[in-house]
């Protein structure tokens, strides 16, 4: 929602040139046309959403609007001025910023070091209590909780984003792009993003906002422009475009934008997955569950619930002090990837670019990876079986790809995360286990994930779907709620928003405590 203080700052700025601006925009990689004839023009002190389909060419444009590669024609403006060139890489620094997705934060580097990296020493010789003084300034300035002397590697995924935005403004850059902030945050964190980034713009900071959650376009954004395939489809107020004409102007298809009702089950099967007074310290404590084949079940919580910490642990990546997990009639060694692989359990982990995809291998050997060991004699590969098993993976999930052999890291964020989902089924798996499977996709991408989803269920699957994406958990048969390690609610199918969120944030929580 655009606040008054906002809206006033737009007014004044209304004869102004824009911060940035795209002015007839092309760009082509080989036979494939990544932009064509592209205009956006960012004014000063908005927010403007900047939406599309994964391969609609939003990453290019970031790329070209921020000197990282250059343009077959037209021409970047900032402030109404052409932009440096690309040689001049601190006027480009000055001019615009972007925080990515995958953080530029340097882990083993302090907050101070990474807030002044390059420019560490105001004379020859670097001043350590210097540097975090400065460092301890900034971020005060910029309300970032944070302690200048503490390991990068440390932060929250919350903190290292205010930590890049304050490294921008401390260069001098008052136009910051924002690529898909709230991927990894639950709705607190994403509601203290927005909060600093209203203050932000009272200062006079614009931001380009990308998203794949359009419900936060509509909060934080005055402005929306819209690509698919390549071209500008349209640039208007957010107020003036409803949620449903969004998807269409982002697909191209007049459809409704509200998530299908779950698909029954057989309530009375034996379940496949069974959790019995599963505890981890620090994150949740006692939980039991049972999914049944042909069931999808929800778990839903905040940051501090215990929620991801949960799915994590069903697949190996976090050990449990105590409790069991059950495949079948067979118990499930805690912590252990190759014993829940091998007991029938796949998993898409919430991270894709950590624990998902392997960057440096193809899309062939992301998706067989897990069946490495059967694709031939001896620990030999037979390629012939892989690249079948590999073809048949993407078709069935509709990987779009020039080939097996294309590396993963140059497919989109929704390809690669089909990808990462073909890895999960490779192995036809007894239990899927989806922590955030929709995290940074856009909208045709997530449609045809939850797709894959449902059709797990119907081939008899357990599927346990870790998420806080409203339209996903629509798909559950039921949603479990977490709050602060304890599972607090079960909500069947057909559940009302407001109930969801309201337990989600604690609110139904406390209430039913004070009575």
């Amino acid at each position: 929602m655009q606040t008054s203080a906002a809206s006033s700052i737009i007014a004044q700025a209304t004869a102004a040139p824009a911060v940035a601006e795209a002015i007839g925009v092309s760009k082509r990689f080989g036979p494939s046309v990544a932009l064509s004839d592209v205009n956006l023009a960012v004014n000063p002190g908005e927010s403007h959403a900047l939406v599309g389909r994964n391969g609609a060419g939003k990453s290019t444009l970031v790329a070209i609007m921020t000197g990282m590669v250059v343009p077959d024609e037209g021409s970047i403006r900032f402030n109404g001025q052409p932009a440096p060139s690309l040689s001049d890489r601190n006027g480009w620094r000055r001019n615009v910023a972007c925080v990515y997705q995958r953080s530029t934060i340097i882990p083993a580097l302090t907050v101070a070091e990474n807030l002044f990296v390059n420019r560490q020493a105001e004379g020859s010789i670097i001043s350590w209590a210097a540097l975090n003084r400065r460092a301890t300034e900034l971020l005060d300035e910029y309300g970032v909780e944070a302690r200048a002397t503490a390991l990068a590697g440390e932060l929250d995924v919350e903190t290292r984003q205010l930590v890049e935005i304050a490294r921008a403004l401390s260069i001098g850059a008052r136009f910051i792009i924002l690529d898909e902030p709230t991927a990894q945050l639950d709705g607190a964190a994403a509601a203290r993003l927005f909060t600093h980034m209203r203050a932000l713009q009272q200062t006079g900071v614009t931001f380009l906002f990308i998203s794949h959650h359009l419900h936060e376009i509509y909060e934080v954004c005055e402005t929306v422009t819209v690509l698919r395939d390549a071209r500008h489809i349209v640039t208007c107020p957010a107020s003036e475009l409803s949620r449903d004409q969004l998807v269409e102007a982002m697909t191209g298809d007049a459809r409704s934008s509200q998530a299908v009702a779950a698909r029954p089950f057989q309530s009375d099967a034996e379940p496949i997955l069974a959790i019995e007074g599963l505890c981890l310290a620090g994150e949740y404590k006692n939980i039991s569950l049972a999914v049944r084949s042909g069931e999808i079940v929800g778990i839903a919580g905040s940051g501090n619930s215990g929620a991801k910490a949960l799915g994590r642990s069903l697949f190996g990546l976090e050990v449990p002090g105590a409790g069991t997990i059950k495949i079948g009639d067979v118990s499930l060694p805690l912590g252990s990837v190759p014993d829940a692989i091998r007991l029938g359990i796949g998993c898409v982990p919430q991270d894709r670019q950590r624990e998902g995809i392997v960057p440096l291998l193809d899309v062939g050997e992301n998706l067989t990876l897990p069946l490495t060991h059967q694709l031939g004699p001896f620990g030999a590969i037979n390629v012939t079986r892989r690249a079948s098993i590999a073809r048949d993976l993407v078709a069935r999930l509709d990987v779009k790809t020039e080939g097996l052999g294309q590396p993963v890291s140059a497919l989109s964020g929704g390809n690669q995360q089909k990808v990462v989902m073909g890895r999960a089924l490779s192995t036809n798996p007894r239990v899927l286990v989806l922590i955030d499977p929709t995290a940074g996709v856009d909208v045709r991408s997530k449609e045809s994930l939850l797709t894959i989803v449902e059709q797990g269920a119907r081939d008899g699957r357990a599927v346990v779907m870790v998420t806080d994406e409203i339209d996903d958990l629509r798909h559950c048969n039921r949603v479990l709620v977490m709050y602060r390690g304890d599972i607090v609610r079960e909500l069947a199918a057909g559940w009302a928003e407001a109930d969801l969120i309201g337990t989600i944030e604690g609110i139904e929580v406390e209430r039913a405590h004070e009575h």
